[in-house]
Protein backbone atom coordinates (compact mmCIF):
# COMPACT_ATOMS: atom_id res chain seq x y z
CA UNK A 1 0.00 0.00 0.00
CA UNK A 2 1.03 3.57 -0.58
CA UNK A 3 0.67 6.20 2.10
CA UNK A 4 -1.42 9.28 1.27
CA UNK A 5 -1.43 12.34 3.45
CA UNK A 6 -3.74 15.32 3.09
CA UNK A 7 -5.32 18.06 5.14
CA UNK A 8 -9.03 18.34 5.89
CA UNK A 9 -11.17 20.78 7.80
CA UNK A 10 -11.39 20.00 11.53
CA UNK A 11 -15.14 19.37 11.27
CA UNK A 12 -14.62 16.80 8.50
CA UNK A 13 -11.92 15.07 10.51
CA UNK A 14 -14.26 14.89 13.51
CA UNK A 15 -17.12 13.54 11.41
CA UNK A 16 -14.84 10.94 9.81
CA UNK A 17 -13.78 9.77 13.26
CA UNK A 18 -17.41 9.63 14.42
CA UNK A 19 -18.46 7.56 11.42
CA UNK A 20 -15.53 5.21 11.85
CA UNK A 21 -16.52 4.67 15.49
CA UNK A 22 -20.17 4.11 14.55
CA UNK A 23 -19.23 1.60 11.88
CA UNK A 24 -16.65 -0.11 14.06
CA UNK A 25 -13.82 0.38 11.58
CA UNK A 26 -10.51 2.17 11.73
CA UNK A 27 -10.60 5.74 10.41
CA UNK A 28 -7.97 4.80 7.81
CA UNK A 29 -10.21 2.00 6.56
CA UNK A 30 -13.16 4.38 6.35
CA UNK A 31 -11.11 6.83 4.28
CA UNK A 32 -9.68 4.07 2.04
CA UNK A 33 -13.19 2.77 1.35
CA UNK A 34 -14.51 6.27 0.69
CA UNK A 35 -11.69 7.02 -1.75
CA UNK A 36 -12.18 3.68 -3.50
CA UNK A 37 -15.94 4.22 -3.85
CA UNK A 38 -15.43 7.73 -5.18
CA UNK A 39 -12.87 6.59 -7.76
CA UNK A 40 -15.20 3.80 -8.92
CA UNK A 41 -18.05 6.31 -9.27
CA UNK A 42 -15.87 8.70 -11.26
CA UNK A 43 -14.75 5.90 -13.58
CA UNK A 44 -18.34 4.76 -14.11
CA UNK A 45 -19.32 8.20 -15.36
CA UNK A 46 -17.51 7.37 -18.60
CA UNK A 47 -19.02 3.90 -19.07
CA UNK A 48 -21.64 5.13 -21.53
CA UNK A 49 -18.94 6.61 -23.75
CA UNK A 50 -16.98 3.36 -23.68
CA UNK A 51 -20.10 1.36 -24.60
CA UNK A 52 -20.83 3.70 -27.50
CA UNK A 53 -17.27 3.41 -28.79
CA UNK A 54 -17.10 -0.38 -28.40
CA UNK A 55 -20.55 -1.94 -28.86
CA UNK A 56 -21.14 -5.57 -28.01
CA UNK A 57 -20.21 -8.17 -30.59
CA UNK A 58 -22.88 -10.53 -31.95
CA UNK A 59 -21.65 -13.25 -29.58
CA UNK A 60 -21.88 -10.94 -26.58
CA UNK A 61 -25.33 -9.65 -27.48
CA UNK A 62 -26.66 -13.21 -27.93
CA UNK A 63 -27.00 -13.44 -24.16
CA UNK A 64 -29.55 -10.64 -24.31
CA UNK A 65 -31.71 -12.74 -26.59
CA UNK A 66 -31.74 -15.51 -24.00
CA UNK A 67 -32.90 -13.03 -21.35
CA UNK A 68 -35.82 -12.10 -23.64
CA UNK A 69 -37.16 -15.66 -23.45
CA UNK A 70 -38.82 -14.76 -20.17
CA UNK A 71 -39.20 -16.97 -17.13
CA UNK A 72 -38.68 -20.70 -17.30
CA UNK A 73 -41.63 -23.03 -17.55
CA UNK A 74 -43.87 -23.41 -14.57
CA UNK A 75 -43.09 -27.01 -13.60
CA UNK A 76 -46.11 -27.15 -11.31
CA UNK A 77 -48.19 -27.64 -14.48
CA UNK A 78 -46.38 -30.93 -15.04
CA UNK A 79 -47.11 -32.07 -11.50
CA UNK A 80 -50.82 -31.30 -11.97
CA UNK A 81 -50.91 -33.24 -15.26
CA UNK A 82 -49.35 -36.30 -13.64
CA UNK A 83 -52.17 -36.62 -11.10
Amino acid sequence: MTMLSFRVEPDEARRAQQWAARLGVDKSQLLRDALHDHLVRLASEHDADRWANAPLSDDESALGEIADWGPAENWTDWADAAR
